[in-house]
C-alpha cells in the first residue's frame, strides 16, 4: 500500500490550514503545532521546505509566519509532496531502489501491472489541487 510520510502528513495539513484561512492570513507554525498536535521541531522544517519551493511565504519578525505562495488551484498535491520529500510514493521496492534490489527483477511478473498503478498514483495527485482538499 502507498503510505505518506508524516512529513507529508504534517505538510498537508498544515498547508491545507493555511489555506482554510484564507491564504492570506499570517499563520505561524506554533498555531498550527498546537492546534493540530504536531511536533513544533518537525513541522517548522517541512513549512521550510514548502516556502522554499514557493507554495509559501515566510513572513520573518514578531508578526511572523506563513501565508500561501500561490492560489489553491495553482497548487497540485504532488506539488507538496516534492517539495517535503523530492518525489512521489513509490508502490515497489524496485521503483525505489531499481532492478538490482530486486533478486526476482528479471523474471518478475508483476512490475508492469505495478508501473501502471504507480503512473495512475502520480496523475491523481499531479490533477489534485490544494482547493479540493480545504
Amino acid at each position: 500500500m502507498v503510505r505518506l510520510s508524516k512529513k507529508v502528513e504534517y505538510g498537508l495539513i498544515a498547508i491545507r490550514h493555511i489555506a482554510a484561512s484564507g491564504g492570506m492570513d499570517v499563520v505561524t507554525a506554533k498555531e498550527i503545532s498546537e492546534v493540530y498536535r504536531i511536533p513544533y521541531d518537525l513541522l517548522a522544517k517541512v513549512l521550510q521546505k514548502m516556502a522554499r519551493a514557493g507554495l509559501l511565504l515566510a513572513h520573518h519578525g514578531t508578526k511572523g509566519g506563513y501565508t500561501l505562495g500561490k492560489r489553491p488551484n495553482d497548487i497540485p498535491v504532488a506539488l507538496i509532496i516534492h517539495a517535503i520529500e523530492g518525489t512521489t510514493p513509490m508502490i515497489a521496492q524496485c521503483m525505489v531502489d531499481g532492478a538490482e534490489s530486486c533478486g526476482v527483477f528479471t523474471v518478475c511478473t508483476i512490475k508492469s501491472p505495478l508501473t501502471k498503478v504507480q503512473a495512475n498514483i502520480e496523475r491523481a495527485f499531479n490533477s489534485m489541487t490544494l482547493s479540493e482538499i480545504v
